[in-house]
């Protein structure tokens, strides 16, 4: 939806890409160090509109800067870890316990909470992909932008800045627009012990960040 709009400059999982690969790409300029990149971004930020897609499998040291939870309107996208889990066992059957990134998440929020002294925007995946456009008129409303109807829907593509991650993406690049795709996955939380203890580590940060959605 960001890259429909046409007035963002998205950029897409640059601190995680930082860890998996030792360098982000933005605007051709190939960079690695989170300080740099947080910087690249700041100043990017003073000539136009920039929207950052992140990911939490990882823990990034940035967030410990002391401008951090001041730049930009930080939003988190939650979703049920009993659908997250198995999805992400099926992508990375190696996958810890701690990329699961439900408790990175709420460190961002917390930080970010407790810094700004108001509750960042907090939104469920399951209503955005059930209500797309009330969900992002709120989400417009929220960090100030306009909405835009035509945004909603996109033709299907497969974008060069998914190139790291595209099976990642897979669904993505097929569609249209928000929509729910569902899935019925071998191993799941209630019959494998593993994703079963995954679940029970992460969904106290899950519930803390759910408290927190508008209504």
């Amino acid at each position: 939806m960001m890259i429909q709009r046409g007035d963002h400059l998205v950029v897409h999982e640059p601190f995680s890409s930082l860890v998996v690969q030792g360098y982000a790409v933005v605007e051709g300029e190939k960079i690695s160090d989170q300080r740099e990149l947080l910087d690249t971004l700041q100043d990017i930020a003073t000539r136009r509109r920039v929207f950052v897609k992140e990911t939490t499998e990882y823990r990034y040291e940035i967030v410990d800067a002391p401008e951090f939870p001041d730049i930009g309107c930080h939003t988190f996208l939650i979703r049920d870890p009993e659908a997250v889990i198995p999805s992400h066992y099926a992508m990375k059957p190696d996958i810890t316990c701690a990329e699961i990134g439900f408790e990175h998440q709420f460190e961002i929020f917390r930080t970010v909470h407790e810094s700004i002294g108001a509750c960042p925007a907090v939104f469920a995946a399951e209503q955005l992909a059930a209500e797309s456009e009330v969900v992002v008129r709120a989400y417009c409303e929220r960090v100030g932008i306009d909405f835009m109807e035509s945004a909603l829907s996109w033709e299907p593509e497969n974008r060069d800045e998914w190139s790291r991650t595209r099976e990642w993406h897979a669904d993505a690049a097929r569609s249209k627009g928000f929509d729910h795709v569902p899935r019925v996955y071998q191993d799941r939380v209630e019959n494998n012990a593993k994703l079963a203890s995954y679940y029970d580590y992460q969904f106290p940060f899950y519930e803390r960040m759910r408290s927190f959605l508008p209504g």
